[in-house]
């Protein structure tokens, strides 16, 4: 169950078919794709990569990804790729822990490589050595892989230590991509799926079921998001689908707005990655139409957990929709998704408790980390660490990493449920709420705030939808938030800078 086998297909059936672009540009066929994927494949056989060995890429968002990403599939290799925000000796612990024989880098990503003495060999992609690499002897065939051999190995951001290595098997990648058709979007053979985020992470899991059907890969010449690029792009192309944090879902509304642009050509925009805020998502929807669909998933269930439809994104009328568009959807048909306690039991319907989800698009484990394996994966079932409930109609909604919830008096405190409420206010831009030590109550609700808003005004909206208990004690306004490399809000950051006062 190589899934290489679907770009071999793909190829067979629509060789002359436009697949990778850079910019408007196209640079490939789907079988100049292929061929070219053969040869790294073939190169690489030729240093000695044997099936199952690991091949890194810490490169930015190009045609070249993809072309190797395949070609290490087809040598029946195991991609390793590695956020290329990340520092060069963050990505050299990476390679070093996967123990990655041979790294792609992209011009300075990889002379950081280099800097940061990583060991083996490192290809920069921008130079002369790589043009050997794509005139190379192609390898005659995809190499053969089971649908449990080992296909990604996806490291986790990091945010409280040190990242582990997701196994992601071929299993999971396929159940994963049938998911996608039938419950976040059918892809259509004229559609172009645009790279804006980092193809190392939630975009790139999105290129397998467009290779499969020959649709167009669009790699914005800036490497990355730029709002006036990416509605450029959609408008040229048209029928687009991307995937976008929901930082990026504001930052496009801001852009759209200003200038009067209404996102022609944007058919699908797959949001998740962190907490969409009801008002900052009716914005976009007002703005770009009902083009939204949320998914919730994880490194160890690859954007397969939950899914909300464009439907249920965009439906104003229905009695309960406040409720479910704050909730990220219901389970997607691969997996089974339930509410536990802290030891891994079901508790009764409609309560409080840990995500927990099982099913085919689960890992095995984490890279040659087996406790933290046996931390995460308890009788067949995956535990998230995110808390929150399920309603009758199966909607599941999250409320906050467990480690994130706020005890005050013994009450808990959803943070998400109060920035909610907070990013009502129109002076407020970004909003994280985190728990601060309190010598009598045990912890006080503290909010981190963006923008330039009233402090008796936030209290007032408090009081107004929440229990007493719930309202900030205190507003601290900030010039930005502290976030990861995916844009995830660092609490933990937030929590050590209430710590030192």
């Amino acid at each position: 169950m190589n899934l290489a086998n679907w770009l071999a297909q793909t190829a067979a059936l629509t060789p002359d078919r436009p697949a990778l672009f850079a910019g408007e540009t196209c640079v490939a066929d789907y079988q100049t794709f292929f061929q070219r994927a053969l040869a790294v494949a073939g190169w690489l056989k030729a240093q000695g990569v044997q099936p199952g060995d690991r091949v890194a890429l810490f490169m930015s968002n190009s045609p070249d990804f993809l072309i190797i990403f395949y070609g290490v599939w087809c040598a029946g290799a195991v991609v390793v790729p590695i956020n290329s925000k990340l520092h060069g000796k963050e990505a050299a612990f990476i390679i070093s822990d996967a123990g990655a024989a041979v790294t792609f880098g992209s011009g300075a990503l990889a002379e950081a490589l280099i800097q940061a003495g990583v060991s083996g060999r490192v290809i920069d992609t921008e130079k002369d050595a790589f043009e050997a690499v794509t005139a190379h002897r192609p390898l005659m065939a995809v190499a053969d892989r089971a649908a449990s051999d080992l296909a990604w190995l996806f490291y986790t951001s990091g945010t409280t230590g040190r990242p582990k290595g997701v196994m992601i098997t071929f299993r999971m990648l396929f159940a994963m991509s049938l998911c996608y058709a039938l419950d976040v979007d059918p892809v259509l053979p004229g559609d172009a799926v645009l790279y804006a985020a980092p193809m190392s992470h939630g975009a790139g899991l999105y290129n397998m079921m467009h290779v499969r059907v020959g649709a167009r890969h669009v790699c914005p010449l800036s490497g990355g998001f730029d709002p006036a690029e990416i509605f450029s792009l959609s408008a040229h192309f048209g029928s687009v689908q991307m995937f976008a944090a929901p930082t990026m879902v504001q930052r496009m509304t801001r852009h759209a707005r200003a200038h009067g642009l209404s996102g022609e050509g944007l058919r699908t925009v797959v949001y998740a990655g962190g907490p969409m805020y009801n008002a900052d998502i009716i914005e976009a929807t007002e703005t770009f139409g009902p083009v939204f669909v949320q998914i919730y998933g994880q490194g160890e269930c690859p954007m397969g957990i939950t899914a909300l439809s464009r439907h249920d994104v965009a439906d104003r009328t229905h009695p309960d929709r406040a409720a479910r568009l704050q909730s990220v959807g219901r389970a997607q048909a691969a997996v089974e998704v339930r509410i536990g306690d802290q030891q891994g039991m079901p508790v009764a319907p409609g309560s409080h408790g840990e995500i927990m989800v099982r099913g085919d698009t689960v890992m095995p484990g984490y890279w040659q980390n087996a406790k933290a394996t046996a931390d995460t994966l308890r009788n067949g079932w995956l535990m998230t660490g995110d808390m929150g409930f399920i309603d009758d109609a199966g909607y599941v909604t999250m409320r906050d990493r467990s480690r994130d919830m706020i005890i005050t008096g013994g009450s808990n405190v959803y943070p998400r449920e109060v920035e909610e409420v907070l990013q009502t206010d129109p002076g407020v831009e970004e909003v994280s709420v985190v728990g601060r030590p309190h010598a009598e109550w045990g912890e006080e609700v503290v909010a981190f705030v963006v923008g330039h808003a009233d402090p008796a005004q936030l209290d007032r909206l408090c009081l107004a939808r929440i229990a007493r208990f719930k309202r900030p004690r205190d507003y601290i306004f900030v010039q930005e938030l502290p976030k990861n490399n995916y844009g995830k809000v660092l609490k933990t950051d937030l929590r050590a800078i209430l710590r030192k006062g």
